[in-house]
């Protein structure tokens, strides 16, 4: 195939389809591709310089008429044409599918009228289609924006599963899962960076994510309060969201504030995962759980929640253990006999390093999509 020039829409937030967005732009730049970030802010792990790398911000029209209802999605439409005559582009792969397989749709549609053919793809992530999608004043356009596009991936087989029931999309729908590098996520322990939270006797249990209210962030609480009467233990909390006041208050009635850290957002956490001796992730939905397969990557067992994608990631009992996500006791347990037995523990993080280099490494899905590429081209 040769070298393509990719347009990549995303959130540029440090939530799961942004960041597999712009690792996915990266690997293709190192690969020779041309990439070409369209997005209304730097995403948040584009801290790397390359020479295939480029970055085209998003700059809504004002106009009085529209005060706060800035018409984003039509802005986006009309950069990404820009985009693809000025740099030729080949391809707009779309993360998320609202507003941007809609946007790329629009975009498409103009560049017709110029004798141009731009392929498109969209990438569907979990709440875009479980959440927003579902939602009735975007059920329709949903619908319509994933089947027009040239290619539909989904990053789980549950979240395939789930569109094609939500939608009766009747079109194929490639299951290509999210992906780690296993280079950069990887059990390096620094004994400096652990002393930051944790003293040498005492366990730490490390959680990632957005905070919103689907993270269920009251268990994790629970879970390290219930782990704390049986080993002294820290909590690591890493992340921002609408959940953080929630959630600093509780920790604060309870009397746990000496023993909880709360390190807010952080764009290399690979450096921050290995400190830990478990992940906690009790999410009540997750189509697939990046932050588990990082975690895993470092050789952290994951205790997470028996529900959506992350059966297809967790093996449990070999790689981590799955749980009802609100099934405290159950998740404080095996946390405790893990606490317990550092060769268990040593072993199952073993397992999970090894499971996230064998099915979910970098190169391996980053083929899969250049071979989608390839398809399409």
């Amino acid at each position: 195939m040769k070298k393509a020039n990719i347009g990549i829409v995303c959130y540029p937030t440090p939530g799961g389809s942004g960041v597999i967005a712009t690792e996915l732009g990266k690997s293709l730049a190192e690969l020779g591709c041309a990439v070409h970030f369209i997005t209304y802010g730097l995403p948040a792990r584009l801290h790397t310089f390359n020479e295939n790398l480029f970055f085209h911000k998003v700059e809504p029209g004002e106009y009085p008429l529209f005060q706060q209802f800035t018409p984003y999605a039509l802005s986006l439409a009309a950069k990404i044409r820009e985009v693809a005559v000025q740099h030729d582009l080949d391809i707009v792969h779309s993360h998320y599918a609202i507003p941007y397989a809609t946007s790329a749709f629009l975009a498409k549609e103009m560049l017709k009228t110029v004798g141009r053919d731009l392929k498109t793809i969209t990438t569907l992530h979990g709440t875009d289609i479980t959440l927003v999608g579902v939602m009735p004043s975007f059920f329709e356009i949903t619908r319509f924006s994933i089947s027009v596009s040239d290619a539909i991936t989904a990053v789980s087989s549950f979240l395939e599963r789930q569109t094609v029931e939500a939608f009766r999309i009747e079109r194929p729908i490639r299951v290509i899962h999210n992906f780690v590098d296993c280079n950069e996520f990887r059990p390096s322990r620094n004994d400096e960076m652990r002393a930051r939270f944790a003293k040498p006797d005492e366990k730490l249990i490390v959680h990632v994510s957005n905070f919103r209210k689907v993270k269920n962030l009251p268990v994790v609480v629970e879970v390290f309060s219930r782990v704390r009467e049986s080993y002294p233990t820290k909590l690591l909390l890493v992340g921002d969201g609408p959940e953080l006041e929630t959630v600093e208050r509780a920790v604060f009635e309870r009397g746990l504030s000496s023993d909880v850290v709360f390190l807010g957002e952080q764009e290399f956490i690979a450096g921050v995962l290995p400190a830990g001796d478990v992940f906690l992730l009790p999410s009540e939905h997750e189509s697939f759980g990046l932050a588990a397969l990082e975690a895993m990557s470092c050789g952290l067992p994951v205790v997470a929640s028996n529900i959506g994608g992350l059966h297809e990631v967790i093996e449990d009992g070999e790689t981590g253990f799955l749980f009802n996500p609100h099934d405290v006791a159950a998740m404080s347990d095996v946390i405790v006999r893990l606490f317990g037995d550092e060769g268990w523990r040593g072993a199952v993080g073993l397992n999970a390093r090894e499971r996230a280099k064998r099915d979910f490494g970098k190169d391996k899905i980053v083929g899969e999509y250049m071979s989608l590429y390839e398809e399409l081209l």
